[in-house]
């Protein structure tokens, strides 16, 4: 791994396992008695899902979804292809999407299109990182570890040519352009 392209931390070690652990203890408390199924969406949601679910007290059930949006590699056009689905029914459940990052709010608005389409209970987003200048939609987000700025995100999930998702830290992407991520 190129560590000259690692440029700023925005999100230390440290404060992402505060922050997770708190998170964990809100949706704790929120579920309690409920049918929970956690969402990941891959492949950026796989370490926080994984750290967040560490924390919970309540029981859930876990599934993943692969989505990919065409667009320019930093800017998503809304247009959404489905790559993995959900393998078991959610309707009548408590469903809580788990995402790495809501950037423009473009995708994310199409996944929770499909997803209250199949019946759940409810429907709820847990987003690890925000970027609150990019949103292009109004999303009800229930959950948010941190807003960032607009700058091109790396570590803890995200990726830069599926490198640098293993970091234990949020940087920013050096010599990137300040957008996408």
């Amino acid at each position: 791994m190129s560590e000259d392209r690692i440029g700023e931390v925005l999100v230390s070690r440290e404060e992402l396992q505060r922050r997770v652990k708190e998170l964990g203890a809100e949706i704790s408390r929120d579920y309690e008695g409920r049918d929970l199924v956690m969402i990941g969406v891959l492949k950026g949601a796989v370490l926080f899902i994984a750290d967040l679910m560490r924390h919970l007290t309540v029981p859930c059930e876990v599934d993943f979804m692969a989505v990919s949006s065409y667009g320019s590699s930093t800017d998503s056009s809304g247009v959404v292809r489905i790559l993995k689905d959900l393998e078991a029914s959610i309707e009548g459940r408590d469903v809580l999407i788990v995402e790495d990052i809501i950037d423009s709010g473009l995708t994310l608005q199409y996944l929770m299109r499909n997803l209250k389409a199949r019946s759940p209970r409810s429907l709820e987003v847990c987003a690890l990182l925000t970027k609150p200048e990019r949103r292009r939609v109004d999303l009800p987000t229930r959950y948010v570890g941190f807003e960032i700025p607009n700058r091109f995100a790396i570590g803890y999930g995200l990726d830069h040519s599926q490198k640098y998702r293993n970091l234990d830290y949020v940087a920013v992407l050096g010599d990137e352009p300040d957008t996408g991520g």
